[in-house]
């Protein structure tokens, strides 16, 4: 599907199939085949396989894939059992005990995890501006909320250049785009750029022991001055405002660097670039797993959502060459799709996750 189209919601056509939950008391309830909620950044590649699903499914309802954050998809679809809850939440980081608690507390007892492949978060730039060669605390000394002073205290971040976090780094104002708290790629981003990159700090990797939480908190808190700015769910928008506004950097997935490759660049971080290569081996420190969750009850009620997921994990989707690396995800290793192709088959129910 072409880029131009709405992120927000991608329904793959207009045939109605009756949806009657017996297990969940709702009988006659109706809606629209198979509904998928949740990560912006999963939602290119689920559309996708709607796409081709369709196509191999012609007699069944098409699927519906809606755009609404990782922590909004997760929460909907552990609102309960039955035809007004997604049966798929697509998501950008994997599941938390707590939202696996909610889960259950509404009854959704039963949920199969499926990884799906694997995305890296791309600091990007238009391409007609600076070069951005990133390292160590660079990204925590521009986007924190407070820093360590002189005397190792935290202070409101005074940094208003990207020149004044390190001397050979552009001089120009400190304005990044990225995804707001209910996404899974802002918690990604958290995760992966923002602990690591203020464990690079004597003041803090001291914090990070003495006090953990403390630290994640210190660490994870972006200013709120305009040197961060939460641009919603839609990719797409952060590429053609890094285009209307020179000097400013976006924070998106692989997928939508590649896509865009013609207007953005990225900015290589602790000397590597991202690419399908480097995140797939794990040398691109900003990198990720991406997983949909799927209600077990609902298989066999939902028409069609076995064969969904079968389509979704096969070799033509997730493996190396298939649709979904053209479309920018970055495949698992054989034996791990292989893995997760039996998940698929089996409706292997997973285990509570770890906080």
């Amino acid at each position: 599907m072409s880029s131009t189209l709405p992120r927000r919601l991608f329904v793959a056509g207009a045939a109605t199939m009756a949806l009657i939950v017996a297990a969940c008391g709702q009988q006659g309830q109706q809606r629209n085949g198979i509904w998928a909620a949740g990560s912006s950044t999963v939602f290119p590649f689920a559309t996708r396989v709607a796409e081709n699903f369709g196509r191999n499914f012609p007699d069944g309802a098409p699927p519906r894939v809606e755009s609404l954050g990782t922590g909004g998809g997760i929460q909907a679809f552990c609102q309960g059992l039955g035809p007004s809850t997604p049966d798929i939440a697509n998501a950008s980081r994997r599941m938390k005990g707590s939202e696996f608690d909610q889960c259950a507390e509404n009854g959704v007892t039963e949920i199969i995890e499926i990884k799906i492949g694997y995305d890296g978060l791309a600091v990007a730039t238009a391409r007609s501006g600076a070069d951005f060669v990133l390292e160590g605390s660079d990204l925590y000394l521009a986007l924190a909320k407070e820093i360590p002073g002189p005397d190792g205290q935290l202070i409101p971040n005074p940094n208003r250049t990207w020149a004044q976090v390190r001397a050979g780094l552009p001089d120009v104002r400190i304005q990044v785009y990225g995804p707001p708290p209910t996404s899974g790629t802002r918690d990604s981003w958290n995760e992966l750029a923002m602990l690591i990159s203020a464990e690079a700090l004597p003041a803090l990797a001291a914090l990070a022991e003495s006090d953990p939480d403390r630290f994640e908190a210190v660490a994870q808190t972006l200013r709120e001055d305009g040197g961060w700015v939460d641009s919603g769910e839609n990719d797409n928008a952060i590429v053609q405002t890094l285009t209307r506004t020179p000097g400013s950097v976006g924070v998106f997935g692989y997928s939508f660097l590649e896509e865009n490759f013609g207007q953005v660049k990225p900015a290589t971080v602790n000397g590597v670039t991202p690419t399908l290569d480097t995140i797939a081996s794990g040398q691109y420190p900003i990198s990720r797993s991406m997983f949909i969750y799927v209600k077990k009850a609902h298989i066999g009620v939902t028409p069609g959502l076995q064969d969904f997921l079968i389509e979704f994990t096969s070799e033509a989707a997730t493996g190396r060459g298939g649709y979904l690396q053209d479309r920018g995800m970055v495949p698992l290793p054989a034996a791990e799709r292989a893995a997760q192709r039996a998940v698929a088959a089996n409706l292997t129910v997973m285990s509570r996750p770890e906080e």
